[in-house]
């Protein structure tokens, strides 16, 4: 992972209410979070405002979609400019359920990630391959396809980060194996380096997302060129939180106090950083 910081992005996708945001925002703020990760979390769009001014000092908030335009008649869209007034710094595009069930082609996609950077957002633009197209042997094809409508239209790459979602992977309780997201993410690590620069290669954040949970974020995170997650379903639980803290186990500042009442992982897997 080198220099690149290691990146926790939370998708709520359409769940929550603010009872359950409450509950969310209340472990986010108890527990320890890594200050060695960025953290990042994507709520429903009617509460980006409530959830920036609740977590405003332990993680940052996106948006899960947004338009490519400032304003005007598109019923039921949101802009860049309405999300900063809101309180978010970032934006999810082109996530696999905006492709599939939406229908946004990677051309619409890629003006949406122009017209975001130039608004002045942080980017999570989306890619991966269906199930058909893996067993095809076609998922380099259809994930460089998907990175060239983005870098066509990438002005900054120092606020992007990559996320590959394997669509067969999300919410399907399969996840890709360590070795099937490296070769993944080193594969977009070399186009990038083809086709951008070398530079952009090296700094870009590369997450994986898929059914990622405590229980597998460790082996993920242990690749070369996983610099992260964007997590689904296990980010609307405590489990988000073992998920941030896998890179730290069993480094020396790890430990584990004693009157910790440890909820979201065993002691095996779960880290606390000791405060100094």
């Amino acid at each position: 992972m080198g220099d690149r910081k290691f990146f926790v992005g939370g998708n709520w996708k359409m769940n929550g209410d603010k009872k359950s945001i409450d509950e969310i925002i209340k472990f986010l703020k108890e527990e320890p979070l890594d200050p060695a990760a960025e953290v990042v979390v994507a709520p429903p769009a009617p509460y980006i405002d409530y959830v920036s001014q609740k977590l405003s000092s332990k993680a940052a908030v996106a948006a899960q979609n947004c338009y490519k335009e400032a304003s005007g008649a598109f019923t039921g869209e949101v802009s860049p400019g309405m999300i900063k007034d809101c309180g978010g710094t970032w934006v999810i595009l082109g996530h696999s359920e905006r492709r599939h069930v939406f229908g946004e082609s990677n051309q619409l996609i890629g003006e949406k990630v122009k017209f975001a950077l130039n608004a002045g957002l942080n980017l999570i633009p989306c890619v991966g391959e269906k199930l058909e197209e893996r067993e095809a042997g076609n998922t380099e094809a259809v994930v460089f396809e998907q990175m060239k409508a983005i870098a066509d239209n990438t002005s900054d790459w120092k606020r992007v980060v990559i996320a590959y979602e394997p669509v067969w992977a999300i919410g399907t309780g399969r996840t890709a194996t360590p070795e099937q997201a490296q070769e993944v993410h080193k594969a977009i690590r070399n186009w990038l380096a083809k086709n951008v620069s070398e530079s952009v290669a090296k700094s870009t954040r590369i997450i994986y997302g898929g059914s990622v949970k405590g229980s597998n974020a460790k082996e993920l995170a242990g690749k070369a060129d996983v610099d992260g997650f964007l997590v689904g379903g296990a980010s609307l639980t405590r489990d988000f939180v073992a998920i941030i803290l896998k890179q730290l186990s069993g480094t020396p500042k790890t430990v584990v106090p004693p009157d910790v009442d440890i909820k979201i992982a065993d002691r095996d897997t779960w880290s606390y950083m000791e405060q100094s």
